[in-house]
């Protein structure tokens, strides 16, 4: 089973992928993937919103759950939704343990920033491993005015290195770094000790993330730094349309997918 410690500590890249259900997580799981994250990216890819802020603890939670009832040898961690942490440390914490308590989380994410370096500190404190995530950070789309790629400058890179290693040293035991430059993911991943995670950081981080629907193909657009491997979308839609033939045309269901109990004749 992966561990937080396993991630940590880890020598060979980390590979980790969203999911949202129990059967993805089963197939993830398979695959031989380390973490599955739950990730608020459930809004834009699965429950149909424009953005992740319209997520909410509750369908996290259930869904979380759900990743972990499928799962036994993966690391689950899940994301803190848009204001379930930040308005309180207390609020925050409660969250938190609530994913991990009743959810089956082994670790919660937040979007980081100089707000939660003493949130941090605090939730691990109290036995619940943190993974941070600096750069582009989703729930502030409205702040950042789109999902452009962040800590381009000299001044924006310096703040973002700096906050890595203030959630260092506040106990995260790995670090999300989205859609900034490669070369200062790469400088980031070189000066801290725990693991960086990219998605659009280049290849130099410690492991990559990706959602679990750009990787299969199921969406109809995935942002430029991902790389579809399959085209699922196609294929559910041709096993659709198969399925809406054969019960039109009277070929399904067919007689091996019927049962006749004997005796019930009298009955009509």
């Amino acid at each position: 089973m992966t561990t937080v410690a396993d991630v940590r500590t880890a020598e060979e890249p980390i590979t980790m992928l969203t999911a949202y259900d129990a059967p993805t997580a089963e197939l993830v799981e398979r695959a031989g993937i380390d973490v599955i994250l739950v990730g608020d990216s459930m809004g834009n890819a699965v429950l149909g919103h424009d953005s992740t802020l319209p997520v909410t603890l509750e369908e996290v939670q259930s869904r979380t759950a759900a990743v972990s009832r499928a799962t036994d040898e993966t690391l689950v961690v899940a994301d803190m939704p848009f204001l379930s942490f930040g308005v309180s440390d207390a609020e925050g914490i409660e969250n938190a343990g609530r994913l991990v308590k009743e959810a089956g989380a082994d670790a919660v994410k937040l979007e980081s920033g100089p707000h939660t370096v003493e949130l941090t500190g605090r939730l691990v404190d109290l036995g619940i491993p943190v993974m941070a995530h600096l750069g582009l950070t989703p729930q502030h789309v409205n702040q950042l005015g789109g999902y452009g790629q962040q800590a381009t400058t000299e001044e924006a890179a310096r703040e973002l290195l700096e906050l890595a290693h203030a959630h260092e040293e506040a106990g995260a035991f790995s670090l999300v770094l989205e859609h900034i430059p490669a070369n200062l993911a790469a400088g980031v991943s070189e000066a801290l000790s725990i693991p960086t995670i990219g998605i659009g950081a280049g290849p130099d981080c410690d492991g990559q993330v990706l959602v679990i629907t750009d990787v299969i193909g199921l969406g109809e657009w995935s942002p430029p730094f991902s790389k579809q491997f399959a085209d699922v979308r196609s294929e559910i839609e041709r096993a659709v349309r198969e399925y809406r033939k054969a019960v039109e045309s009277g070929e399904f269901p067919a007689e091996e997918h019927a049962e006749v109990v004997e005796g019930l004749d009298d009955v009509y």
